[in-house]
Order: C-alpha cells, then sequence, then structure tokens
C-alpha cells in the first residue's frame, strides 16, 4: 500500500483504528542497529534508555560523536532492508486484528528513506497504510481518528509520543511496548492512563478488550 504524509489521505472503514509506530514496535530496531555497528567495529551498550552516548569503539571503548552517530544512523535507513526483520508476532497479531480493525503505520523516520522502508514492509507482508511524517504523532492520530464513535488504539515505544496522543486523543488506548529485551529495563515508567505490554501477544489483547469494552458501551 501507499506513503502518505497527510492523514486526510488515508481512507477508514467504519470500524476500531490501530496506530503503531514502526521501529522497535513492528520492526526490530535496536538489535540490527547493534548488530550493524558491530560490523562497523562498534557496540551499542544497554547502559541507558538513548542512543548517543552508549555507541563505543571496539577497539579502545571511545565513545562515538553526534555527528558520526548522525552518519552512522543515516547509513543504517539506507540498509534497513539489509538488516530489520519484524518483531517477534508482530505480522502475526497485526494480520488477525486487521479483520476487526483497520491498522496504519506511523514512522518519523526521515522523509528519504520512506520508499526502501515501503518495500521492506511490504515484503514481510505488513502492506498497512505507512503515514511518514517527523511532526508529532499526537495531531495527526488526531486527524486520523477525526473525533469518530469507534475505538482507537496507538503503540509506541516513546513515552514523548504517547503523551503527545494523550494531549490530543483522550479516549484512545495508550500501549507502551518495545522489542529489545536489554533496553526495555531502562524505559520510563509509564505514566498516566498509559499501558505496557510484554509483547505482542499482550498488545493484542489489550486492543480486543478495549475495543470490545467501547463497542459493548456505544
Amino acid at each position: 500500500m501507499a506513503v502518505v504524509t497527510d492523514p486526510s489521505q488515508v481512507c477508514l472503514g467504519d470500524r476500531p483504528l490501530i496506530v503503531c509506530d514502526i521501529d522497535e514496535v513492528v520492526l526490530e530496531f535496536l538489535s540490527p542497529l547493534t548488530a550493524f555497528l558491530r560490523s562497523h567495529d562498534y557496540d551499542l551498550l544497554p547502559r541507558s534508555f538513548k542512543l548517543h552516548g552508549n555507541i563505543v569503539s571496539r577497539r579502545d571503548g571511545s565513545e562515538m560523536g553526534k555527528e558520526q552517530f548522525s552518519a552512522f544512523l543515516e547509513m543504517f535507513f539506507e540498509n534497513q532492508n539489509l538488516w530489520q526483520t519484524p518483531a517477534n508476532r508482530a505480522a502475526e497479531t497485526l494480520h488477525a486484528l486487521s479483520d476487526d480493525a483497520d491498522i496504519i503505520f506511523l514512522t518519523a523516520m526521515p522523509p528519504r528513506h520512506h520508499t526502501i522502508r515501503r518495500n521492506l514492509l511490504d515484503r514481510f507482508g505488513l502492506s498497512f497504510d505507512m503515514i511518514a511524517s517527523e511532526e508529532q504523532k499526537g495531531p495527526i492520530v488526531a486527524a486520523l481518528h477525526d473525533r469518530r464513535d469507534h475505538p482507537v488504539a496507538f503503540i509506541d515505544d516513546i513515552q514523548r509520543n504517547l503523551l503527545s496522543v494523550a494531549e490530543h486523543v483522550p479516549d484512545c488506548l495508550l500501549i507502551n511496548m518495545m522489542a529489545s529485551a536489554d533496553f526495555k529495563p531502562f524505559a520510563p515508567p509509564p505514566v498516566g492512563s498509559i499501558l505496557t505490554a510484554s509483547d505482542w501477544d499482550h498488545a493484542g489483547d489489550l486492543m480486543r478488550r478495549h475495543f470490545s469494552a467501547a463497542l459493548s458501551n456505544a
């Protein structure tokens, strides 16, 4: 399916909506990034919930600088199709959920890499519409939902994105989930109405219960 930048270009059905982040949610990110860095004699160390400052030389332990990190991240996204694969149970769970809900991917990746990401997702059968934007995610989800009477869920690994959606779509189910077991312990604890899913099966159960409760109260 298509890559779009304007939520108004997305056509939704008369049913619930699921909006998913991609990196570290639908696709593995930190594990393949670590493998990519190791192929260049660097390592990503799980010692805090950030990338910059945790990438070190495998030769002398020196930290990678910001400009060099930006260059390596650019190279990784240019070659993401060689490194990234779906998170465990992501494809199966999303396809099962798509029987009863519309699914939209929302990625903050730089626009120049959108085509390679679209092709990568399609290769794994994840052919749901993808919105590519570096704007705040809350207004985008609000524009998609457009105050419909149907329930909506949003899944992301970054708390600020979840809080942005909470601000703009107060009735949205907010699920925090990340694929990396190594970095998960360093994630900030959930606040407000954010729920934490241990894996995709758990996330699927949370969404089904939310949709069922919302529809029964309609």
